[in-house]
């Protein structure tokens, strides 16, 4: 269903704020985007580990990213976001499915992140140099089976992690995209905004048809959307609908139903169990009897999975039959 942002900023079904992502069109050009609201949703997943300040922002960042780009594309699965780097942190995993479930985790060295961060300050960037020289984002899209899988990957390029997708976008996709994307704690909490735009290709189909590819109105779009700032994209006050309205209203937005979004890990016993399968039994058993237990933990969630010697017995037994 589409609804057109009326000039008071708001919408016929109300005003859409936090933890969504909201796609929209710009009416009478080939212009459409998503905007993504962060708010108690990143808290849920920042509770989840004890991660310094350099590293929630950098993961905020990779969430934000995940949920924009998951809603450009037509899929019914899991759409993962995954950069690795040779810095202090290593590695940044954020998915999220199509009911907007949403989970995300880092690797990182704690006193490596904390020496860098203290030598070069670079809150503009998000700690992008945490990262390193080297490394790659990847983007995979995973509908179940191996026929429907995509991954596309992009070295990490620029100043910032948007700029390595936006890399990605003119080398692979050859398709005109900008972002405007802020993060940032607020009263202990941290809040994130972003707003992708992209220029349709003539024949697309997505929502409604586009009129004729016009680089003008691309140009303007993407020159309304530099003047948004990172108080507008982060403030609790202002819902998608009045920064929409403020950033594009003379070209007309038209607004289109918004995804939910929350947090949701998919570990589970069953899951665990069948990791533990894929580990030599004597292995498993040695460790159980030095320790006690075999302990394994999930990284999105920091769900702590624990067998006993006992256990360990039903796990195998349970495999025989």
């Amino acid at each position: 269903m589409a609804i057109r942002i009326k000039k008071d900023g708001s919408q016929q079904s109300g005003l859409v704020d936090d933890n969504v992502i909201q796609p929209f069109r710009l009416e009478k050009t080939n212009v459409r985007g998503r905007m993504v609201r962060l708010g108690a949703v990143l808290g849920d997943i920042m509770a989840r580990h004890n991660y310094p300040a350099p590293v929630l922002s950098l993961l905020s960042e990779a969430v934000s990213l995940c949920l924009l780009l998951s809603a450009m594309l037509k899929y019914d699965g899991i759409f993962s976001l995954q950069i690795k780097g040779d810095g202090p942190v290593r590695l940044l995993v954020a998915d999220v499915t199509t009911r907007g479930e949403v989970r995300a985790y880092a690797g990182f060295d704690e006193a490596a992140v904390k020496k860098a961060a203290k030598r070069k300050q670079d809150i503009d960037h998000h700690y992008y140099h945490l990262l390193g020289k080297k490394g790659y984002i990847a983007f995979t899209v995973d509908q179940g089976n191996a026929e429907s899988r995509y991954q596309g990957i992009v070295e990490l390029k620029g100043s910032s992690m948007v700029d390595a997708v936006l890399h990605y976008f003119t080398q692979s996709e050859q398709i005109r995209t900008s972002f405007k994307l802020a993060v940032h704690p607020q009263d202990g909490h941290w809040r994130a905004g972003g707003i992708m735009i992209q220029q349709l290709p003539e024949d697309n189909t997505d929502m409604e048809k586009p009129p004729e590819v016009s680089l003008d109105d691309w140009t303007r779009a993407a020159m309304l959307l530099e003047t948004c700032t990172d108080g507008e994209l982060l403030s609790p006050m202002l819902g998608t609908a009045d920064i929409l309205y403020r950033l594009f209203n003379e070209d007309g937005v038209r607004v289109y139903s918004p995804t939910h979004v929350r947090f949701k890990c998919r570990c589970s016993a069953e899951k665990v169990v069948n990791i533990l399968r894929t580990i030599p039994r004597a292995e498993v058993e040695e460790i159980c009897d030095k320790d006690g237990h075999v302990s394994l933990k999930c990284e999105f969630c920091s769900q702590d999975y624990i067998y006993t010697k006992p256990d360990l017995e039903s796990v195998y037994a349970e495999q025989s039959h």
